[in-house]
């Protein structure tokens, strides 16, 4: 484990008597931000003419002219007018979709005012168990802002329907709920278990409560009838799934949390906060969050600031859209007395902002020391290393040749109706298609005219020569290429797709050799490759580089006709059988409708 570079903060009980001498006038403060716009997310009000007083990393005097926490080594801060609004927080995510680590998430994050992360690395976890939930919750410690770590809960997500690398028991959660940094259980995406009083759901979701932290859902299906009163009353606390009015709405009345996530792929907000602009609800039961954001998005477009600004857009004054990424934040994950809000004895996470409404962030403070200014990180944080066990995960057992990819039609047939993999843009959900194909040689082909490429999922935990194959429409290639990942949610099997077999063979085994990562490859050319030697998962360069690579794989995907959104995203997600219609695993095709594995033929 590294020596953390930016160790916390005494804690707030041990410098309490200390903040109540600088608020008194009695000790100087390290720093004040002077003649400052407060933007007040517990009263909802935006105060001109506010001073901060900071001394060991807190806020210990919000008020009118602080000259009296004034010593020779304070350092003065002129706002200038300017707002003072708190540090935002990112209330459900994954760092493993950013495909970096912890370290380098914070690195790029932190210029978009994102002071606090409440992560799930179920990724890792499901690679190298909980383990890797260590790794990542050491590294998340060692942070310059505050990452707290949920405990996957659903490890593999939907057991029978898939394999992966590691397998988290109710024994794994009740350990990991005794370590610093666990803030909750991670969403629990076995819904239908939790209906149904699985007894390993039962059991984690107990296990945290008991350790007083919170319990995150996902409620993956439209179906608000009795699965989802089940669901709501097994005790999930929120959920960032809904995609309609309706979903925001049935959530908070049933004393959820409605989580409306934008990420690089993921455009709910629109519709679920019409909920509130439209329908009137009260706000304080809804929360912005990201879910998934790449490298790419991040250097280049933002994070929890991109959120607010599209909120805002949306109809919500800015008062609210920053509540929803702030304080009800704080408050549903029960650490309001440290973050969310600039007021006394809380973190000195803040933003000093010259557009509230376009959410233009001059300058980003951390504990109150200041990290970025204009858009750049300023503060030196050193890179966090994982132990070459973690970078040693990709195992496909033989190298791969064109022929595994063979589809062997029923005997006798000219023809074959199959069951396809409809991709829907900017949205996780597919759709389950069917489609007639032609039969050659015995074997169904792909019809390129038609959309409809083939998949695959090569297994990469055991080392078992496994190909499982089926088809896939929406990616729009129109020339010989494949792209393969090892990132695929959740099991993080290899999943391949391809217009052309040899192209796909070359592909999968290109990422056996680097350890995994994301390539692709047309007519026999690698044309973009992003290296993920953690676990499969994580670079181990720098958020930069990362995404300076991610954008040659969306200018290859274009090359090769692909014009989705964020299309690898939608290619990530194939294999995620706990959110509905239809996807891959290595046990085959799965309905997730009825959560059964179904025949590729009709």
């Amino acid at each position: 484990m590294n020596d953390a570079a930016f160790p916390h903060p005494a804690p707030r009980e041990a410098v309490a008597p200390t903040l109540v001498d600088v608020a008194m006038g009695r000790r100087p403060a390290d720093l004040i931000v002077r003649n400052g716009q407060w933007v007040n997310v517990h009263s909802g009000e935006i105060i001109p003419g506010i001073d901060l007083a900071i001394q060991s990393g807190r806020f210990a005097y919000c008020g009118p002219d602080a000259s009296h926490t004034i010593g020779p080594n304070t350092k003065i801060v002129d706002a200038a007018g300017r707002y003072l609004v708190p540090g935002l927080c990112d209330a459900h995510m994954h760092v493993e979709s950013g495909m970096v680590t912890v370290t380098e998430f914070c690195r790029a994050v932190i210029p978009h005012g994102t002071t606090s992360m409440f992560i799930d690395p179920h990724e890792i976890a499901n690679v190298l168990g909980l383990e890797g939930v260590r790794l990542m919750h050491d590294e998340a410690v060692a942070a310059p802002v505050n990452v707290h770590v949920q405990m996957p809960s659903c490890v593999p997500s939907a057991p029978g329907l898939e394999n992966n690398g590691a397998v988290i028991t109710e024994q794994d959660v009740a350990e990991a709920m005794k370590w610093p940094n666990i803030i909750g259980l991670g969403e629990v995406m076995n819904f239908p278990g939790v209906a149904a009083n699985d007894a390993l759901m039962v059991a984690e979701i107990a296990a945290t409560v008991r350790a007083g932290k919170t319990v995150g859902g996902h409620y993956a299906s439209p179906d608000l009838g009795l699965p989802f009163h089940g669901y709501a009353a097994g005790g999930p606390e929120d959920d960032h799934e809904g995609t309609r009015a309706a979903d925001a709405i049935a959530r908070v009345r049933q004393g959820m949390k409605a989580m409306l996530r934008l990420g690089s792929a993921w455009y709910d907000v629109a519709e679920q906060i019409k909920a509130v602009t439209e329908q009137g609800i009260d706000p304080r039961n809804f929360i912005l969050c990201t879910d998934d954001c790449n490298a790419g998005t991040l250097v280049n477009d933002g994070h929890m600031n991109r959120v607010v600004r599209h909120a805002i857009a949306q109809g919500l004054k800015p008062m609210t859209a920053i509540q929803m990424a702030t304080i009800n934040t704080a408050q549903h994950f029960k650490v309001e007395r440290e973050l969310g809000s600039i007021a006394p004895g809380r973190l000195a996470d803040f933003l000093i902002v010259s557009d509230l409404p376009a959410l233009v962030i001059d300058e980003v403070y951390g504990r109150g020391v200041l990290l970025a200014a204009d858009g750049r990180l300023v503060a030196d944080i050193p890179p966090y290393d994982y132990p070459s066990k973690a970078k040693r995960t990709v195992n496909i057992g033989r190298e791969v040749v064109a022929t595994d990819f063979d589809v062997k039609a029923r005997a006798g047939a000219n023809s074959a109706r199959v069951r396809v993999i409809g991709v829907v843009e900017n949205q996780a959900p597919t759709r389950a298609l069917e489609h007639d194909l032609s039969v050659k040689d015995g074997l169904v082909e792909m019809d390129r005219k038609a959309d409809v490429a083939q998949i695959a999922i090569v297994e990469r935990h055991k080392g078992s020569g496994k190909v499982v194959n089926a088809f896939v429409s929406g990616f729009r290639y129109n020339k010989d290429c494949a792209i393969a990942s090892t990132v695929a949610h959740d099991s993080h099997q290899m999943v391949v797709v391809g217009t052309n077999k040899l192209d796909m063979a070359l592909a999968a085994n290109r990422l056996a050799k680097v350890n995994g990562g994301v390539v692709m490859f047309s007519q026999g050319k690698e044309i973009a490759m992003i290296e993920l030697p953690i676990a499969g998962l994580m670079s181990d360069e720098r958020a930069e580089i990362v995404a300076d690579k991610a954008e040659r794989l969306k200018q290859a995907m274009i090359a090769c006709g692909c014009t989705l959104n964020n299309a690898f995203m939608q290619h990530s997600l194939l294999a995620l059988v706990v959110i509905p219609e239809l996807r891959i695993s290595d046990i085959g095709l799965v309905d997730v409708r009825t959560f059964e594995k179904v025949d590729l033929f009709i």
